[in-house]
């Protein structure tokens, strides 16, 4: 039964969709998923391999609000010598999957990725586990010094001046600006500005180039919607990083309403914003990535395979 349900696209919904409608619900809620991806709970990842989901599958699971975040597949639970409990209801994981099909002006086979989704459980909704196979989430230390960390390691680092009151990369001249730090109210505040403004320099040409960057229109367009997304979901994914709690420093109804209405017109947004905001922290963390063959552009949610 379980291998039924994995690997396929769903009928009446797109895995699109589904993803959308997931974000939808909680931006309805006036709750932002991306801004507490995730606090003592630690990152999504699978209890068996170990191995943390990446990509939009992040906000997927730490959104849910679990006290833990280790999930399994159906299999893996039997496997473990668990049971799911009666009445829980699973959660979806997307990943990337191609195959062989005829294109239909040259009648040729190619190669095309599908988005597709597997389904997995959390250790809450199992019974049955042994305690000492779910380990505890490491509490991070320091959680300010983090911060210096990840700034000072971050590779090809543009420059940050302290010469204007406002906050802003110029990807022109490749610096960030940012007020003195006893300028802001608290130093968390500093550090998620800082993590915005740098995850926005990632798309400089030297680095990702990332179009919405270098070749910036206009406030409002929706290259700058994109841009915009993939900053905060960055940033907050930086943050919590280093175990600090993020405040709603932007939620409020203009903000949450323009989300939704992105996420209404267009399937592919979020899923898109997600994946440049793993590549943008990925360059920051000097996190290495092996680039398959025929890879799509949002690569970073098509290697969660069901281990």
């Amino acid at each position: 039964m379980a291998k039924q349900n994995s690997e396929k696209t769903e009928k009446k919904q797109s895995v699109y969709e589904m993803v959308s409608t997931r974000f939808l619900k909680q931006l309805e809620k006036g709750s932002i998923p991306w801004q507490q991806p995730w606090t003592d709970a630690g990152p999504p990842q699978n209890l068996v391999s170990g191995r943390p989901y990446k990509g939009i599958n992040v906000w997927l699971l730490s959104m849910l609000g679990y006290e833990r975040n280790f999930f399994l597949t159906y299999d893996q639970v039997n496997a473990l010598g668990g049971r799911v409990k009666k009445g829980e209801k699973s959660h979806i994981v997307v990943y990337w999957k191609s195959k062989e099909v005829k294109d239909n002006e040259t009648h040729q086979m190619v190669k095309k990725s599908f988005l597709m989704y597997y389904k997995v459980f959390n250790v809450a909704q199992c019974e049955g586990l042994e305690k000492d196979k779910i380990p505890l989430m490491p509490h991070p230390n320091d959680p300010i010094q983090a911060c210096e960390d990840i700034v000072a390691n971050m590779p090809s680092k543009p420059e940050i001046k302290n010469e204007a009151t406002s906050a802003f990369y110029n990807p022109q001249h490749d610096y960030v600006n940012m007020p003195r730090m006893d300028q802001f109210y608290e130093s968390d505040g500093y550090y998620f500005t800082l993590f915005h403004a740098l995850i926005h320099s990632t798309g400089h040409s030297s680095r990702l180039n990332r179009e919405e960057v270098m070749n910036f229109n206009n406030f409002g367009s929706e290259p700058f919607s994109m841009e915009a997304l993939t900053a905060e979901i960055g940033a907050c994914y930086l943050m919590s990083l280093t175990g600090i709690y993020i405040e709603d420093f932007k939620n409020n109804a203009a903000y949450i309403e323009g989300w939704i209405k992105k996420l209404q017109d267009d399937g592919r947004f979020i899923v898109f914003a997600c994946s440049q905001a793993q590549r943008a922290v990925n360059f920051i963390l000097n996190t290495k990535q092996e680039k398959k063959e025929n890879e799509p552009s949002i690569a970073e949610i098509g290697d969660d395979l069901p281990f």
